[in-house]
């Protein structure tokens, strides 16, 4: 049945009819924009996507943008942050600034898959069949609604809607020495490098990434557009005009999340670190009251507090001031009590997860990084060269920080 299915480029309406149900991404949602619509879909169809998934992946690696960090092999959030933060502490060494405006994109209709060469004809003919005149109908409550043909976005919640969707946001990326732009999924975060007040070609970017998304069907929610001006510059300098999206100036803010992580103005982790802890005191209390289950609750600590103390910590481990460190020490001694053990100290989880991430970045030959890796290796030995840094807030960061402790194993 898959093959005939592939072969006629048609996909049967039973298998591609979706209930739709309505998921809250807050824990009180009070609008519809509170709400994913997550389609679900039959099991037949779940089966054949995979197997699809499976082979559309590799045919189109190579044209997906490098800078595209979600749903790539062995690269994620953590990947994404490490180079956002590492060109922005690399540039504020010399005397300048630093621009990141972070925007939402989503949806808004039309065709939702840009065929690339090499995609065999059978398969993308297949795929547009899925994607129009889709039957589907929403589930509330035990309540139904009437079943409507859909023929716009990717269903939300599939195995293919992810690659879908960074095919169709390929065709605008842009990297210069000065500025660029990085994505994960539909989180874009434009960055500018600012030398002398000259902001020109930072405007310039993300008033074609606004035009390009116009023209694509893609909606810039301008409301939730934030931007975070870095400078450590001494002198009084002028803010900056705002910049303008769609007719609304984007609001400058001292912080803002961008991918789980508070990141400030400052460019330090004491507003990441007051995230953390008031969610790890809330783990806590649901440690405390599974404090009978036994083995079971090393699992629990794992999976459901340690998870949330330690997320990020590849790129803060090293950066955290004393103060907020022994705050993150303090979580772990109070969870080591509950659980009746000994448990690893910040330090320890962040050294050994930074060491974990810097042999995955040296093994993929296809990173974001790779070439400034690649500039610091050796001939002689396995040891790395140490990053030139003047300021010591960029000598604290990942790329320094996890150098170090590579040499320091490698001379063991």
């Amino acid at each position: 049945m898959f093959n005939l299915s592939l072969r006629l480029g048609r996909a049967p309406q039973l298998w591609k009819t979706s209930c739709i149900v309505p998921v809250p991404k807050t824990p009180h949602p009070k609008e519809l924009n509170s709400y994913r619509p997550v389609a679900l879909m039959s099991h037949l169809m779940k089966t054949l996507k995979r197997l699809i998934l499976d082979h559309l992946r590799p045919l189109v690696s190579s044209f997906t943008d490098p800078l595209q960090f979600a749903y790539q092999p062995s690269i994620g959030v953590d990947d994404a942050v490490i180079y956002l933060l590492h060109n922005s502490l690399t540039h504020l060494e010399k005397a300048g600034s630093t621009c990141i405006q972070h925007h939402p994109a989503q949806a808004a209709g039309g065709q939702t898959l840009q065929f690339v060469a090499g995609v065999d004809h059978h398969l993308t003919t297949w795929i547009l069949d899925y994607l129009t005149q889709r039957p589907q109908f929403v589930r509330v409550k035990g309540s139904q609604s009437d079943r409507l043909l859909c023929s716009t976005g990717v269903p939300q919640g599939t195995v293919l809607a992810p690659i879908l969707f960074t095919l169709y946001t390929t065709d605008f990326s842009y990297s210069t020495s000065s500025c660029h732009l990085q994505k994960f999924s539909d989180d874009s975060a434009a960055v500018g490098l600012i030398t002398d007040g000259d902001d020109t070609e930072y405007r310039e970017l993300i008033q074609g990434f606004v035009d390009w998304s116009l023209r694509n069907n893609l909606q810039i929610n301008a409301g939730k557009t934030k931007e975070l001006v870095v400078d450590f510059r001494r002198r009084n300098n002028p803010p900056p005009a705002p910049v303008n999206i769609l007719g609304t100036d984007v609001d400058v803010v001292e912080s803002y999340n961008y991918l789980g992580v508070h990141l400030n103005n400052n460019l330090d982790w004491t507003h990441n670190t007051d995230a953390l802890v008031k969610k790890g005191n809330s783990r806590l209390f649901l440690l405390r009251r599974l404090r009978s289950f036994g083995v079971l609750l090393r699992t629990f600590y794992d999976s459901v507090v340690g998870s949330a103390i330690f997320y990020g910590i590849v790129y803060w481990s090293s950066s955290i001031t004393d103060r907020d460190r022994k705050r993150m020490d303090r979580l772990v001694r109070r969870a080591s009590s509950v659980l009746g053990c000994p448990l690893d100290s910040v330090e320890v989880v962040g050294n050994g997860r930074m060491m974990a991430k810097l042999s995955s970045m040296l093994n993929n030959t296809s990173h974001p990084l790779q070439d400034t890796l690649t500039a610091l290796g050796s001939s002689f030995s396995e040891r790395l060269l140490h990053p030139r840094c003047v300021k010591e807030r960029y000598r604290r960061s990942f790329l320094p920080a996890a150098v170090r402790l590579h040499n320091k194993h490698n001379t063991r």
